[in-house]
């Protein structure tokens, strides 16, 4: 049974900073984890991604003041945001590329919501 639980989110004020962690269980074989977010009104937008061997890439918007690294076995994946924005509020989910070859498939998990306000 393949499981994302997602942990972290809250109440910030702007300028403040935010840990999110996803650890995934029931997966074979990860080749990629990321994150994204949804608020009201607007499409799933892409936030940050790790794959297996490394590589990060990261939305335009939240280069420079985020970082996104894969802990505990590899199976653990973690979003650190500073400087956050109000435009930053959303509901995070943590998304999961994998399976089992040749049938990777996207996971993800119910999501985490971020807030920024004064």
């Amino acid at each position: 049974q393949v499981q994302l639980v997602e942990s972290g989110g809250g109440l910030v004020q702007p300028g403040g900073s935010i840990r999110l962690s996803c650890v995934a269980s029931g997966i074979a074989s990860i080749a990629a984890m990321g994150w994204y977010r949804q608020t009201p009104g607007k499409q799933r937008e892409y936030v940050a991604i790790i794959t297996r061997d490394g590589r990060t890439d990261f939305r335009d918007s939240v280069k420079g003041r985020s970082s996104i690294s894969r802990e505990n076995g590899e199976n653990t994946v973690v979003l650190q945001m500073h400087r956050l924005k109000p435009e930053d509020t959303g509901v995070y989910l943590c998304n999961v590329y994998g399976g089992k070859l040749p049938n990777y498939e996207d996971y993800w998990g119910q999501g985490t919501q971020v807030t920024v306000s004064s």
